[in-house]
């Protein structure tokens, strides 16, 4: 799908861009069910992520990322938006019977045929064991574990590249720049995720994020000191001279996120903060 531009009529549209393709959907019932809103708060009510809630209905997709028919041939009969991902979907009915929605990669066309086998060809929507992909070739859908289904390289216009092989492990270069080893049985599909012009897009105006779940962020130095470390003060301040804070008063310049002896650490070749 490519983006266009809208006449401007008003404000809002005048820099306003979308995706132009088809928004028709043809997802059977036993695909999609309600997403239910939570508002950004868990099962006590509390809200556990800010700035959210407001946002429209939307009907969730089940996307198959277990690789469930293996060995059986599919053809794509739709390839759709998706108001949950970044990502295209496509519709995928197999020779079974049987119904599916994948990740759309770029370059899968209407009444194209797929098929998840370890002798499928090295084709876009094809799904092979990471031994079986030759290197250099572009993945998505990326298992960490084998069996549980893709859990990486999903977003729209990611890919990553398998770099080497050795043994049971594959090394795999992923989006951010690090280099992971995986196990070799772990499944991934071939060809880059669709939609890449996805980070392009423009909302045009603040409504059309709001409708999108997000509510409105408040600077901290705007509010008053008993709400954030930030506020109050006489008139226009800045946040002093020590390190910014959260709104708990945890510091958040340069604070660390990852935990230092994380179980994952040693499957790490390369990290992605290394740029040679």
């Amino acid at each position: 799908m490519k983006l266009g531009k809208f006449k401007p009529t008003t404000p809002g549209w005048r820099h306003r861009t979308a995706n132009t393709g088809s928004r028709k959907s043809m997802t059977p019932k036993s695909l999609r069910f309600i997403n239910k809103k939570s508002s950004g708060r868990n099962n006590s009510g509390k809200i556990t992520t800010r700035h959210r809630g407001g946002r429209q209905k939307r009907y969730l997709r089940l996307i198959d990322f277990k690789f469930s028919w293996k060995e059986i041939q599919g053809k794509v009969v739709a390839i759709e938006y998706d108001p949950n991902r970044s990502a295209n979907i496509a519709l995928v009915n197999y020779a079974n019977g049987s119904k599916t929605y994948i990740l759309a990669p770029d370059g899968l066309a209407l009444g194209a045929t797929i098929m998840a086998s370890a002798k499928a060809e090295i084709e876009p929507g094809n799904s092979l064991p990471l031994a079986k992909i030759p290197v250099g070739t572009p993945i998505h859908n990326l298992e960490i574990t084998p069996t549980k289904g893709a859990q990486m390289v999903r977003a729209a216009g990611n890919a990553a590249t398998i770099q080497a092989k050795a043994g049971e492990t594959v090394d795999v270069k992923l989006p951010s720049g690090e280099v992971r080893q995986f196990n070799a049985t772990a499944w991934a599909t071939v060809g880059q995720v669709s939609n890449a012009d996805h980070r392009n897009v423009k909302l045009g105006k603040a409504g059309r994020k709001r409708l999108m779940g997000w509510r409105p962020t408040v600077r901290g130095v705007a509010q008053n000191p008993r709400s954030h470390p930030h506020g109050g003060g006489e008139g226009r301040s800045g946040i002093g001279m020590k390190s910014p804070k959260s709104p708990w008063g945890k510091r958040t310049l340069g604070k660390k996120t990852r935990k230092r002896n994380k179980y994952s650490n040693r499957h790490i070749i390369k990290n992605r903060k290394n740029k040679r």
